[in-house]
């Protein structure tokens, strides 16, 4: 049976044959660090079909606007400019009117259409963008491109803003005697809880494959990894997933391919989106702590993932989470005003195996099993409310001095 090899810290887009990047400083933000690349360029030489989620902030950036009118264009697409440091949000008609600018400069200088690039930003909010500089590194990322391990890991690092490290995977499997790949890079510490579909997330193949089938191939997986994510509940303007397929293997997936390169491609892009997904949770802004939130036995999904939320993003549970209390009690409250169906007489809550609850009962005997398994840097806690099938897993983290340090100020 065919296996999926998954390399978690990779090189990132160029693993994926066709495809170049770059990675260049152009001193895009406010702080001034002359030496930090802020600028990456992700580029296909042959036509890519693409697909898109995007935040569903009522407040979008003008990349994000961009995009989305790009990607209903319907391309061919050549490939994605990012800048970190400035997210080109609440800017107004000059904001947009910039990520167009960037278009046109990237494509004019490779002889393509504008509509065939992508332009993601991500930094902070209410900043006019130093178009100056960004079109100056623009000209060295065109000139710098190139398909080696070291353009990948530039590329993957010019995107991140309060990140501590760059997030890279590639996933590969071998189908008909040939090898295939499914790669991606992402940026994204703080205001983190997806819903689309600061969060970028950049994937590529060398299938060809039918926009129609793409986009519900990506959306399907944004649906369980990048939107099963929360750092601090808070949703930002310019989250993004793109996936560019370019057909360099000469090999197609879609509908009517068989059914093993079908269900083998979906699982290849889930895996990578679940890697990069579970890189930003555990690179939360000083965090200490990541815990799985696993909600079993609802009534409805919308129950089981309303649960989830109300646990993960409550102030009193992460704080008690930092503190290593394994304070049970906040999670049946948060768990009885999350708004789904729950009765506490049915209710078992579990810290990995270890019960705190059994049917509405306590198990006090058992607090010293609890504690120590709440001093780990990663554990799980799981809610059966014993009224139904559904389940939801959330990947949440904990609320530290440090993050409110870190975010108190400019």
């Amino acid at each position: 049976m065919t296996q999926l090899i998954v390399t978690p810290d990779s090189a990132g887009i160029t693993e994926v044959p066709g495809f170049e990047a770059a990675g260049v400083a152009c001193d895009i933000r406010e702080k001034h660090d002359l030496k930090r690349l802020d600028l990456a360029l992700l580029f296909s030489l042959r036509p890519c079909t693409a697909a898109g989620t995007f935040t569903k902030n009522a407040v979008k950036a003008a990349p994000v606007l961009l995009c989305t009118r790009h990607l209903a264009h319907g391309g061919p697409f050549h490939g994605i400019v990012a800048n970190s440091g400035n997210a080109n949000a609440c800017t107004g008609p000059d904001g947009l009117a910039d990520a167009h600018t960037t278009a046109q400069r990237i494509a004019a200088s490779l002889n393509l259409k504008p509509t065939s690039f992508f332009v993601c930003s991500t930094g902070r909010i209410g900043q006019p963008l130093p178009m100056p500089k960004l079109l100056k590194g623009l000209e060295r990322a065109v000139s710098e491109k190139g398909r080696t391990a070291d353009h990948g890991h530039k590329a993957a690092s010019a995107i991140l803003t309060s990140d501590t490290k760059p997030k890279t995977v590639t996933v590969s499997f071998t189908y008909d005697g040939k090898k295939h790949f499914v790669a991606g890079i992402a940026k994204g510490a703080g205001m983190i809880q997806p819903n689309m579909a600061t969060m970028l997330a950049f994937l590529a193949t060398d299938f060809s494959v039918p926009r129609s089938f793409l986009q519900k191939t990506l959306s399907e997986a944004v649906a369980g990894t990048f939107n099963c994510i929360t750092v601090d509940g808070d949703m930002s303007t310019n989250d993004t997933v793109l996936m560019l397929a370019n057909g360099h293997s000469g090999v197609s997936v879609g509908d009517k391919s068989p059914r093993e390169l079908r269900v083998l491609f979906a699982e290849a892009v889930w895996k990578a989106c679940e890697v990069l997904a579970d890189k930003i949770v555990s690179d939360g802004e000083k965090i200490t702590k990541v815990i799985e939130v696993k909600i079993t036995g609802a009534a409805s999904a919308e129950d089981a993932e309303k649960v989830a939320r109300a646990i993960g993003n409550s102030l009193l549970v992460k704080s008690s989470w930092y503190g290593e209390d394994p304070n049970w009690g906040r999670l049946a409250d948060a768990a009885g005003y999350a708004g789904a169906k729950l009765v506490e007489a049915k209710l078992d809550i579990l810290y990995n195996d270890t019960p705190a609850m059994t049917a509405g009962t306590p198990h006090a005997d058992l607090k010293p099993k609890w504690k120590e398994i709440v001093k780990a840097r990663r554990f799980t806690i799981t809610l059966n409310l014993h009224l139904g099938k559904a389940s939801f897993r959330l990947l949440a983290t904990d609320l530290t001095e440090g993050y409110v340090h870190y975010n108190k100020s400019e």
